[in-house]
């Protein structure tokens, strides 16, 4: 079973204000938190996107930059962890449930996730026109790992921009399951979010 590890770190940052690849966090830039994470993890392997060292250029929409990592996936590698550099604090623990995962082989993907604390509201316009029912929703993390071919397949069958890979692999019919994600893996979106990272960290 051979896993590599794919870091986009190719994003513009247009809500953050700006580009976050070089953004440090404890002295350590973002990405590099990422790659140490799938590393001591279990991956034998990890390719870089983005503008930062060793990196490879990425593409105009999150999904071009994962395919272009994934172009530079050895040919031997049977499963794939796509992990986005926005999430410093992913633990080695969660690297390695992903992949325990992975190797029971009964799912073309898997996908670290967190239950949803708050109630869901839908609004429309200035108003409030419905609550969720929250039972069975969950929020989606990285690293999401996959079996290499199923992925690749997913990317070419998949029309438009995904905002995770996973959805692409749903939307093809692949099967995705799950592990318990970590809710300190919290994703740098926004400025205020450095501070709690740095807080937790």
């Amino acid at each position: 079973m051979i896993v590599w590890g794919v870091v986009v770190a190719a994003g513009l940052g247009r809500r953050f204000g700006g580009m976050k690849q070089h953004i440090e966090l404890g002295g350590v830039p973002l990405w590099r938190w990422g790659q140490k994470a799938l590393l001591s993890g279990g991956v034998d392997g990890v390719i870089l996107v983005g503008p930062v060292e060793g990196g490879v250029p990425g593409g105009e929409r999150r999904r071009d930059s994962v395919a272009a990592g994934l172009s530079r996936l050895p040919e031997a590698v049977d499963y794939v962890l796509v992990h986005d550099a926005a999430r410093p604090l992913a633990s080695s623990g969660l690297v390695g449930r992903v992949i325990e995962r992975l190797a029971q082989g009964d799912v073309d993907g898997v996908v670290p996730v967190v239950p949803v604390r708050d109630t869901l509201k839908e609004i429309a316009g200035g108003a409030v026109v419905g609550t969720r029912d929250r039972t069975n929703l969950v929020l989606a993390q990285t690293p999401q790992g996959f079996r290499l071919p199923a992925l690749m397949e997913a990317h070419a069958f998949f029309d438009g921009d995904a905002s995770d890979d996973a959805s692409m692999v749903e939307a093809m019919g692949g099967a995705v399951g799950w592990v318990d994600g970590d809710p300190g893996n919290l994703k740098l979106t926004y400025p205020e979010d450095l501070r709690v990272l740095e807080s937790l960290l």
